[in-house]
Order: structure tokens, then C-alpha cells, then sequence
């Protein structure tokens, strides 16, 4: 009886082991829709290893033709959390999901990834990389998500998430806040001279203020997003930089552990993780 019991938790326990050894083992890209070359996996798939170990944040991105009933946000985020993604006890990552038969994508956030990527920091990157998905450049436009995805990331861990300024707060576009406050450079005079060196004091002290401000400024730095496509990929007889059209869909549900403080909004998948994300058509 003893040997049995043995027997069967060793059964277990290898059991444990082989699953554990197959999540480790999924590709950090899975193309089932077929829109990459052969070649082409292999290169995305290099990079994608390179940011994921290097950052230990993982960096997926997985193509489809069937949700399997699924919606988009749920199906990118089973995928995640059902293949063992993720670094650490938070399972650190994010994962670019393009599901073909409705055109439709989703990005999901994990981890650290919650405060890494901020909702206006996904908004922002969308526009870089979309256009290159909805023109049917898919190599070019996997390689400028990741590239982005490895600039955020390392912004984040210098302290400065993009979206937030040095206090907290949400910033706007420019990455910081147009808000310089009020400077007092005492009474004036109603002499004309009086006026005159009053106007010059405020310009000075209105130009060293922004300035101060400027130097500290630590948003990401938006590269054309031809700096993240391989040379000599994709030949082109016009070249412009054009924004098309973002059709961003918000799906959240609120929890008591919602990131919107942090910039992000959260939900559960089914297993009851928390996830961020950003999603639409393309």
C-alpha cells in the first residue's frame, strides 16, 4: 500500500513537472494565421527573446483566424496566462493579439506590464504600429510594437512610466504639464521704466522656470517608427509618415484591485489574474 501511494504521488509530481516544462517551452510568437514568412518568424521571434530576457518582461505577440468563442480580450488573455507567461510572482508581460477573421487586435498587460503601459501610453503606441498592421506590413509593424514595448519598459524602470510626470499625474501628449504657475515679481511702478523692467524680469523668470522644466522632462522618446524596422525589409517608392485612424475600444471591468490610479485600468480573466489592455480593428 505504502509503495502505491508512492507510486502515485511520483505520477503526480511528474505529471506537475511535464506541464510545467511544455508552458515553459510555447514560443513567444505564435502565428497561426500564417502572415509571416518562415524567415520572418525567425527574426521576430529572436527579438522578441531578446527584449523578454533582457527586460525579464515578456513580449508576445500571437496571431489567429478563430477566437473559439472567445471575445478578444478574453482570448488574449487566457492565451497569457494559460501558456505561463509572465515573469515573476506578477507574471510581468504583455502580449499583441491580431485575430484575422474580424480584423479586430488587442494588447494585454500583465504584471508590471499594468504600470509599464498606461492606458494614454497604449493609446500612443497603437498609432505608431497600427498603420503598418492595416497595411499589411505585419513583419514591419511586430518589430515596431516590440521595439516600443522594450522603450517603455526600460522607461519605466528608470521611474518615469510614459503618460506621468514627476508627480503622479496624468500628463498630456507632450509628456508633461502645461502648467507653469503663477510668478509674484512684486509691485510695479506706473512709470513707463517701471513697467518696462517689470515685463523684462517676468520674461527672464518665465524662460529660466521653463527651461528647469524642459531638462527634467523624462517622457519616452517617439522614434520615427522606421527605427524599429529591419533595413532593406520593406522597399517603398513613396515614403510619408501618415496617421490613418485609431479605433480604440475601452472594455473594463472595475475591481477593488483596479491600477486606474496608476494609470491603467484593470480587469480579471478567467482564472483571475489581473490584466490591463487596449484594443480595436485595424
Amino acid at each position: 500500500m505504502k509503495t502505491m501511494k508512492l507510486f502515485l504521488l511520483s505520477l503526480v509530481l511528474m505529471l506537475c513537472l511535464t506541464a510545467f516544462a511544455a508552458a515553459a517551452d510555447v514560443p513567444r510568437l505564435d502565428d497561426s494565421a500564417d502572415l509571416l514568412t518562415d524567415s520572418e518568424e525567425t527574426e521576430l521571434l529572436a527579438v522578441l527573446d531578446e527584449i523578454s530576457e533582457r527586460q525579464q518582461f515578456d513580449v508576445v505577440v500571437v496571431t489567429t483566424n478563430t477566437l473559439n468563442g472567445k471575445t478578444v480580450v478574453g482570448y488574449a488573455d487566457d492565451y497569457f496566462d494559460d501558456n505561463g507567461f509572465g515573469f515573476g510572482a506578477d507574471r510581468d508581460g504583455i502580449l499583441l493579439l491580431l485575430n484575422m477573421a474580424e480584423r479586430d487586435w488587442w494588447i494585454s498587460t500583465s504584471g508590471y506590464g499594468l504600470t509599464a503601459f498606461t492606458d494614454h501610453g497604449l493609446d500612443d503606441m497603437a498609432d505608431v504600429f497600427l498603420p503598418y498592421l492595416s497595411g499589411g506590413y505585419y513583419a514591419e509593424g511586430f518589430s515596431v510594437f516590440a521595439g516600443l514595448c522594450d522603450d517603455y519598459v526600460t522607461q519605466a524602470k528608470q521611474g518615469m512610466p510614459y503618460g506621468y510626470n514627476d508627480y503622479g499625474d496624468f500628463d498630456n501628449s507632450y509628456g508633461y504639464d502645461d502648467y507653469y504657475g503663477d510668478a509674484n515679481y512684486g509691485e510695479q511702478s506706473s512709470g513707463g521704466a517701471s513697467l518696462m523692467a517689470a515685463l523684462v524680469i517676468g520674461l527672464i523668470g518665465a524662460f529660466i522656470v521653463t527651461s528647469s522644466m524642459k531638462a527634467q522632462l523624462k517622457s519616452v522618446r517617439q522614434q520615427n517608427a522606421g527605427a524599429y524596422v529591419k533595413e532593406g525589409s520593406l522597399k517603398l517608392t513613396d515614403s510619408r509618415e501618415m496617421f490613418l485612424y485609431r479605433n480604440v475600444t475601452k472594455t473594463v471591468r472595475q475591481d477593488n484591485n483596479s491600477h486606474s490610479g496608476g494609470g491603467s485600468h484593470s480587469h480579471r480573466s478567467s482564472s483571475g489574474r489581473s490584466h490591463g489592455g487596449r484594443g480595436g480593428r485595424f
